[in-house]
């Protein structure tokens, strides 16, 4: 019976050594994170982790990957602190989360697999009116959930950023320059909507700006809105009068 506790230390021991290993096998060697902004100030989010599997842990990641018990949490234990959504609001947090273990690639060396994590951000703008039609749009960089160093929050190594602004749209100022493309800068950012940042871009004062015109039929419909919105119902009872009174006018005219 003496012995027993030392039996139970060795299987604790044993445990961890091949927890550990299971961990080494697994190995995140590229991120890519992409931030889609849409007009009503939230944002899509896709963020794929390139993972390498070694030649030993092949059938271990093929059994992973089908394990119906496996959570998000799960695989965080497995792939490591690089599998957490580095982008999120402080307050609202994200929704409509989505997490998918891709299929393992094969190579000499074992394999490559992407894991893909795609979720929904609120209040990843603020947006400001600043003529009837023509909507000033700031990105909130609170958002972002990126290594932090010393001299403030930067892009992790073999990190690539990249902001999607709506189609239509002008970028009106940016910080810092992106890395891609290359001529966005001496270009003014004309007609581009996709900007990227590379390894080690500081993001503590990142900013970025960019307009929107509203189309005279959706200013016009904004003010139906905003008028059912205030009268509700009667707005129609409203419209209908008024079309009355159009044909009534129209016959009266005809008539004389």
């Amino acid at each position: 019976m003496a012995n027993v506790p030392m039996v139970l230390l060795l299987a604790s021991m044993l445990m961890i050594v091949l927890a550990g290993s299971s961990f080494a096998s697994y190995t995140v060697s590229y991120l890519n994170t992409t931030i889609s902004l849409n007009q009503n100030t939230s944002a899509a989010v896709t963020e794929v982790l390139t993972v390498r599997v070694s030649n030993s842990s092949v059938n271990q990641y093929l059994t992973d990957r089908i394990a119906l018990n496996f959570t998000l949490s799960t695989w965080q234990q497995l792939i490591g602190p690089e599998l957490v959504q580095h982008v999120i609001n402080p307050t609202s947090g994200i929704y409509n989360f989505k997490f998918n273990p891709g299929p393992l690639i094969r190579n000499s060396n074992g394999g490559i697999a992407y894991m893909v994590m795609s979720y929904e951000v609120n209040n990843a703008t603020r947006v400001e009116q600043t003529s009837p039609r023509t909507f000033i749009y700031t990105f909130n960089p609170s958002i972002f959930n990126f290594e932090h160093a010393a001299s403030g929050e930067l892009l992790p190594t073999n990190t690539t950023l990249t902001i999607e602004v709506p189609k239509g749209s002008h970028i009106e100022s940016v910080y810092p320059i992106p890395d891609s493309p290359a001529t966005a800068l001496t270009t003014n950012y004309a007609n581009m909507t996709t900007l990227m940042w590379f390894t080690g871009e500081p993001l503590s004062k990142f900013a970025l700006s960019f307009s929107m015109q509203e189309s005279l039929s959706d200013e016009v419909a904004g003010f139906f809105d905003a008028v059912y919105n205030t009268l509700g119902i009667f707005t129609y009872l409203i419209v209908a009068l008024i079309i009355i009174a159009i044909i009534a006018y129209t016959y009266e005219r005809a008539g004389r």
